[in-house]
């Protein structure tokens, strides 16, 4: 039988603290006493945070939105792992019952060079915003919602799109991949499009154009070690990869032979 967890535990964080972007940053070390083990990472930064305020010194800074999971905003390395010690989840959904009484637990932003850090364990993201503008979209007409059995789509199919649909854009394969690779994130938003047929019109032009960005971003090579899956919140499959992969060599080579466009002499 799995042991009770403790009516309370106290721990110490050691958090990264970096007052600006290009600043110098250090570990200091806070005391978190008497905390509920059902509480979250995220409510116990909340509570430390009190404290610090109370005491007039600066608050810890760090992202958060939803708080459910949902969102990617609250993207921590906790004790070296990309959003802590459990599988599946992310920052806010990490409880203190995966911690022991009297644990220092190390907290640090995401380490990669195209999410320079912020302030404190706060990092900008946006290169993704950006590999997302590069392609991430369909221009097809929405409209309101289609009848559901107007555009049939094999149910292995559709349920796939939706496992890669899943990704949250947290950024923790790059953390965790040692080469700072953001293949799997890419290979999620590619394939998600590219498996329904409302994505066929741009698959071509949308991997060429995400990769390329991904590669101008700074973001390293895929390395196949598959830390990404096993750091993704939501268990997003390398396969996604392979599958990333042929999309690219089957556009690259389309794209090179193509006809050219016609001159129609400015008429």
């Amino acid at each position: 039988m799995t042991a009770p967890a403790p009516a309370s535990l106290s721990v110490t964080l050691r958090v990264w603290r970096q007052a600006k972007a290009g600043a110098a940053g250090r570990f200091v070390d806070y005391p978190a006493r008497n905390l509920s083990p059902h509480m979250s990472f995220l409510e116990m930064l909340d509570v430390v945070n009190d404290e610090l305020t109370l005491k007039g010194e600066e608050p810890i800074a760090f992202a958060h939105d939803c708080r459910e999971g949902i969102c990617g905003t609250c993207s921590l390395m906790i004790n070296g792992k990309p959003h802590g010690p459990s599988q599946g989840v992310a920052s806010c959904q990490t409880y203190l019952r995966s911690f022991r009484d009297g644990d220092v637990i190390v907290v640090e932003p995401f380490r990669a060079a195209p999410f320079p850090v912020v302030k404190d364990l706060i990092t900008d993201r946006s290169a993704f915003d950006r590999i997302i503008q590069a392609g991430g979209y369909i221009t097809a007409r929405a409209g309101s919602a289609p009848e559901a059995n107007g555009l049939p789509i094999p149910k292995g199919e559709a349920d796939l799109a939706m496992d890669a649909a899943q990704c949250i854009g947290c950024g923790a394969c790059v953390a965790a991949c040692k080469n700072a690779s953001a293949m799997l994130f890419v290979a999620a938003k590619v394939s998600h499009l590219g498996l329904l047929p409302q994505g066929q019109a741009e698959r071509d032009r949308r991997v060429l154009a995400m990769v390329e960005t991904m590669d101008g971003e700074g973001f390293g090579g895929c390395v196949n070690q598959y830390d990404c899956s096993a750091a993704c919140p939501k268990l997003i499959s390398h396969d996604f990869i392979a599958r990333l992969n042929k999309d690219y060599r089957q556009a690259t080579f389309r794209a090179a032979f193509a006809p050219a466009a016609k001159d129609d002499g400015g008429a």
